[in-house]
């Protein structure tokens, strides 16, 4: 949608009522959550790679089932003695594997864990994706709202510059006056059109990360009810279940069942092994079978030392996740801080600029009054614009910042989820697929029948 189009179906109220929105069918901060959750191309690709991992669990449970091979041969054989024959067999082959040092069991362990750690990244993803659709629309917001701002502010100069030509006229102003009210409307104008290259890029991200082109916006609802009361219980909240953190956990689990699983390479294997012919020698016209079961017992006894070197680089490898781990809940608990205190820096932002914007209004109204009478000049009415102007735009700074950082806050602890949000959109079940593929034997169909 052209830039004029969106500014016209668009209506933003500036100061308080900042995020209420008036028209009736305007998109709600909740349904561009929703928009996203559902649309959202790497929220999807997240999903899709969580399936893929599922899909390691019937994998590594293959390994307690039997193998079953099947062979045919056919072909010509001639020999001065017998003449010429036509040799042919079909076999039939069954492997069963019946102990293989514990490391099957310890492979299904690591695929079911591997599972568990997908579905914290795959949370860990919604959160991101909520988290960039709340800033994508707030992005939104605030420049449609400082574009406003600035065009407001250029109906303003062009005001003054018609009011300084006139009073030129008159006798009762200087070429002086007209030159620094037109170097400030051309500031002003083009500080609009940056405004304006800021939107249409605010308007790209959003059709990015919400998956269609805005319209107008609605309000925002902010999530102080739901946030921790305090930091110690935000930090608390956090270390219990932030999914990086959880994920890094099922990572040293699955760090722990992987060097058991090098260590059961140094254990005997035992296994079974079935098998049925038919054939017709070369030899012999008459047809032939037979049929066999053998047992046997693996017994490693020397390998070069690749076993050990294994077994000592899954050590290490056990060790680098438990450090991981302890390093992920520092950076977690480091956000945390960071995200209450910007939260808090917010909301005195705001008290603030709501405080300097009535007195730079005051400020304006007096020094204009001032100027008729002589008093004062028309750069400090200019000055007293700009400032106005300035505190008006950190206003909408402030207010854009305090919606962001409590939803980046809740992102911090784990808790920015649709279920959270209670959004009006089909959650995605991320064990139902698990739960379709896990005991499966075979079959090339995934469950959405592809």
């Amino acid at each position: 949608m052209p830039l004029s189009q969106f500014a016209r179906a668009m209506v933003v109220a500036i100061g308080a009522g900042l995020f209420s929105l008036t028209p009736a069918a305007a998109e709600t901060l909740a349904e561009a959550l929703a928009s996203a959750y559902a649309n959202n191309p790497t929220l999807n690709a997240g999903r899709a790679s969580l399936r893929a991992t599922d899909e390691g669990v019937p994998a590594a449970l293959s390994g307690y089932r039997p193998t079953v091979t099947g062979s045919a041969s056919a072909g010509v054989a001639h020999s001065s003695s017998l003449g010429t024959s036509y040799p042919r067999s079909v076999s039939l082959t069954i492997e069963q594997p019946i102990f293989a040092g514990h490391r099957t069991e310890n492979a299904v362990k690591i695929a079911e864990t591997a599972v568990l750690a997908g579905r914290e990244v795959l949370r860990g993803t919604e959160q991101d994706t909520l988290l960039d659709a709340v800033t994508a629309f707030m992005n939104l917001v605030q420049a449609q709202a400082v574009l406003n701002l600035r065009n407001q502010n250029v109906e303003f100069l062009r005001e003054q510059v018609r009011a300084a030509r006139d009073r030129l006229d008159v006798g009762e102003g200087t070429r002086t006056d007209v030159a620094q009210t037109n170097s400030a409307l051309a500031a002003g104008q083009s500080a609009s059109a940056a405004a304006a290259a800021a939107l249409n890029a605010a308007i790209a991200v959003y059709q990015q990360v919400i998956g269609h082109m805005p319209t107008s916006l609605g309000r925002a609802d902010g999530v102080d009810r739901i946030l921790p009361k305090s930091l110690d219980a935000a930090l608390a909240t956090a270390m219990s279940g932030h999914p990086l953190i959880l994920a890094a956990s099922y990572n040293v689990d699955i760090a722990a069942f992987n060097l058991k699983v090098e260590e059961g390479a140094r254990l005997p294997t035992v296994g079974l092994s079935g098998s049925l012919s038919y054939g017709v020698s070369s030899t012999s016209s008459a047809p032939s079978s037979s049929a066999s079961l053998v047992g046997k017992v693996t017994v490693p006894i020397y390998d070069g030392g690749l076993a050990a070197a294994s077994v000592r680089g899954a050590k290490e490898t056990l060790g680098q996740r438990r450090i991981e781990h302890d390093a992920t809940r520092d950076s977690v608990r480091q956000a945390v801080i960071s995200a209450w205190g910007a939260l808090d820096a917010a909301r005195a932002q705001i008290v603030a600029a709501n405080a300097q914007v009535e007195a730079q209004q005051l400020v304006l109204s007096g020094v204009i009054e001032e100027r008729k009478v002589g008093q004062r000049t028309t750069l400090d009415v200019l000055n007293a614009q700009q400032d106005l102007l300035d505190a008006r735009v950190a206003l909408v700074s402030a207010q854009h910042d305090r919606v962001v950082a409590a939803y980046s806050l809740l992102a911090t602890t784990g808790g920015l989820s649709a279920e959270r949000l209670g959004l009006r959109v089909a959650r995605y079940d991320s064990t139902a697929h698990y739960q379709q593929v896990r005991d499966k034997w075979g079959g090339l169909r995934t469950p959405d029948g592809r």
